[in-house]
């Protein structure tokens, strides 16, 4: 990457993609993540040579004893009781993370990497409790746009929209449909859980 790419690349808002080929570098999700476990990310990078990214994390000391302690006060409390969540995004990277935690707090998880992919599930026989998708997707169906073909065939899915993008230009000017919701990236864990509990439980609508 070129040092302006490198200066920029965990910004929320910057793509180096053409418009409707995704909305990023994806990184700004795994930013969070480390950051949030008190740890840093580096890129060292020469154009034509290629990019390493390195993950620094903080080493824990303490006892088993202590550590099984603040496992069982930092862990996220299992809510999902087998309800089926389709996460759709583009970045292998923020789709893994995103299966990963809901998959630990109990929900079953379904993947797809673009707009095309995910409303071939929903216009399957797959039990679909909630979508989840980030909106600029690539391959000319954006998130938004598969959301409200969803709708057509399942009327009244929870829809909740991740992205990077500014909030105003995503939802249009303000607008979401009844059962939608937006959670801008970069989010924590906690943040994630609890609105997607929250929108099963029909209390975030």
């Amino acid at each position: 990457m070129a040092a302006d790419v490198v200066a920029r690349a965990f910004e929320p808002f910057f793509t180096t993609k053409a418009l409707g080929e995704g909305t990023g570098l994806g990184l700004s999700m795994v930013y969070g993540f480390v950051r949030q476990s008190g740890g840093q990310v580096r890129i060292y990078s020469e154009v034509g040579l290629g990019t390493t990214m390195c993950l620094y994390l903080p080493r824990h000391y303490a006892s088993p004893e202590e550590e099984a302690l603040d496992q069982a006060e930092g862990s996220l409390v299992p809510a999902g009781t087998g309800q089926s969540v389709l996460v759709v995004d583009d970045e292998p990277s923020v789709r893994m993370l995103v299966a990963e935690v809901l998959g630990d707090l109990g929900y079953h998880v379904i993947e797809a990497a673009d707009g095309a992919a995910g409303l071939k599930v929903l216009r399957s026989s797959e039990p679909i409790d909630l979508l989840i998708s980030d909106v600029g997707l690539p391959g000319g169906m954006n998130g938004r746009e598969m959301a409200e073909a969803a709708r057509q065939v399942r009327p009244g899915l929870g829809v909740l929209f991740i992205t990077g993008y500014a909030e105003n230009s995503v939802i249009g000017h303000g607008h979401l449909d009844p059962g939608m919701r937006i959670l801008t990236k970069p989010f924590t864990l906690e943040a994630l859980a609890q609105r997607v509990e929250r929108m099963l439980a029909g209390q975030d609508q």
